[in-house]
C-alpha cells in the first residue's frame, strides 16, 4: 500500500504524507478503500487514470471531501476468501465435509481469539516491526534505522543495498543500489544522504515517512506485547472472568478506541456472582492512558515493561511527534454475516501407479465481516486449526 501511495505521489507533484486513509491493506490480496488526498482536484487524479493503470490499480468514486481521514476511522471490513486443495489433517477420519461445516459453526458461535495478525509485525525472518517500534519509543533513533535497514539472508538487489549500507553507512552508495519500487526505503535513505546517519539525522530520517508510518512500527511493538498478554491471560484463568479483570461495558463496541470511562474492574463479588462474560474481557493495549488489570495478568504487563526497558517511559516520543495513548482490545472476536459455500474443481491430475486419473479438488468459498483491526487470517487461522 505504500508502494501504491509513493507513486501516486510522484504522479500528482504531492507527498506520501498528503494521503490519509482510515487502514493499511494486506500485500497478498485483491484491496480497495477509501483515500483522500490534499491539494489534489478531482480533475487531476482522473487526468492519471490511465498511468496507475499500468500499475494494475484503479481510482474511482472520485470527489471533494470536506476533510482528512485517520487511521481507526472505519466500521470494519468485508472478505471474499477461496481456501483451495482442501484435505483433511493427518490422522483425522472425519469427512472432510463434515468437519469442514463444524468447524466453520465452531467459530461462528465461539468467535476467536482476537490475536494481532502476521501482517502486523511484517514478513521478514531477522526483524520484525516491533523491534523497530520499541526502539523508536527509546529513541534509539539511530537503532532503529540500522534495524529497518537490516537486511534478510536472500540474495536480491534490496538485501544487496542493505547489507552495503550497514557495512558503510555510505547512503548515496547504497541509494544508487535501492531498487525505485522500495519507496520508504529511498525515503530514509535520501534523507540519511542529506543529513548524515547521527541521531539528529537519523530524526530526520523518519520524517520522510507519513505519520501513520512511524506510528505504524511503534503500534507493531504494542500489538506484539498484547498477543503475549492474551495468550497468558487465557493459559492463567481461561475463559472464567476473574476478579482484577477489566470489562468492557458497552455492549455495542467494535472498534478498540472506547473511553476509560467504558472500562470496568471486576469485584471479587462480580466473579462469585459470574456477572460478566468472557467476550466482554479487554486487555490494555500499551499507551499512557490507560490502565492495567489488578490481577496476575497486570503484574505481567509490569515485568514485560521492565524486560523492554519502559518502565519509565511515556509512550510519547516528542521528537517525532508520536503520542500512543494507548487503547483496550476484546480478547475474543466474532465474525458477522459469515457464509460459505464448498465447490469441487475436476481439475487436478493425480498420478497414481503410472496412471492418470481425476480427482475433484475441494474449496471453500467463504464470506464474512469483521469489525477494525480484526484479523482475517486469524480467523481463518482459527476455523483452519493451522498456521499459513
Amino acid at each position: 500500500m505504500f508502494e501504491a501511495v509513493g507513486f501516486l505521489a510522484i504522479k500528482l507533484g504531492v507527498i506520501p504524507s498528503d494521503f490519509s486513509y482510515a487502514g493499511l491493506k494486506d500485500k497478498k490480496a485483491i484491496t480497495y478503500q477509501a483515500m483522500v488526498v490534499r491539494k489534489v482536484t478531482p480533475e487531476r487524479l482522473k487526468n492519471i487514470e490511465k498511468e496507475i493503470e499500468k500499475k494494475r490499480m484503479n481510482v474511482f468514486n472520485i470527489h471533494s471531501v470536506e476533510d482528512s481521514l485517520r487511521l481507526g476511522q472505519l466500521k470494519g471490513n468485508h472478505f471474499d476468501i477461496v481456501i483451495r486443495n482442501l484435505k483433511n489433517q493427518i490422522n483425522d477420519s472425519a469427512n472432510l465435509k463434515e468437519r469442514i461445516l463444524e468447524a466453520i459453526e465452531n467459530v461462528k458461535s465461539k468467535g476467536f481469539v482476537n490475536y494481532y495478525g502476521p501482517q502486523r509485525f511484517g514478513m521478514g525472518r531477522k526483524v520484525h516491526t516491533d523491534q523497530i517500534g520499541l526502539a523508536l519509543l527509546k529513541s534509539e533513533m539511530v537503532k532503529a534505522v540500522k534495524l529497518f535497514l537490516t537486511p534478510e539472508d536472500l540474495d536480491n538487489p534490496v538485501n544487496r543495498a542493505k547489507k552495503y549500507f550497514l557495512q558503510t553507512e555510505d547512503a548515496k552508495g547504497t541509494l544508487s543500489l535501492m531498487p525505485e519500487l522500495k519507496v520508504r526505503e529511498r525515503a530514509l535513505l535520501e534523507s540519511l544522504h542529506r543529513f548524515g546517519v547521527t541521531e539528529e539525522g537519523c530524526i530526520q530520517a523518519w520524517f520522510s515517512l507519513p505519520h501513520s508510518m512511524r506510528i505504524f512500527y511503534v503500534h507493531a511493538y504494542s500489538s506484539k506485547i498484547w498477543n503475549e498478554a492474551v495468550s497468558y491471560r487465557l493459559a492463567t484463568y481461561g475463559s472464567r472472568v476473574v476478579e482484577g479483570d477489566l470489562v468492557c461495558l458497552d455492549e455495542d463496541v467494535d472498534d478498540e478506541h472506547f473511553p476509560n470511562s467504558k472500562v470496568h474492574l471486576v469485584t471479587e463479588e462480580e466473579e462469585s456472582a459470574n456477572s460478566y462474560a468472557i467476550h466482554q474481557v479487554v486487555l490494555p493495549v500499551l499507551g499512557y492512558n490507560i490502565q492495567y488489570p489488578k490481577n496476575k495478568v497486570g503484574q505481567w504487563y509490569q515485568e514485560i515493561l521492565s524486560r523492554d526497558g519502559l518502565q519509565t517511559y511515556r509512550f510519547k516520543v516528542p521528537t517525532l511527534k508520536l503520542n500512543v495513548p494507548g487503547c483496550y482490545r476484546q480478547i475474543l472476536k466474532h465474525p458477522h454475516n459469515l457464509s460459505y459455500q464448498l465447490m469441487e474443481e475436476q481439475n487436478t491430475d493425480v498420478k497414481t501407479e503410472g496412471s492418470h486419473i481425476h480427482e475433484a479438488a475441494l474449496s471453500l468459498l467463504i464470506s464474512f465481516d469483521l469489525d477494525a483491526s480484526c484479523y482475517a487470517t486469524i480467523c481463518l487461522r482459527e476455523i483452519m486449526k493451522h498456521d499459513f
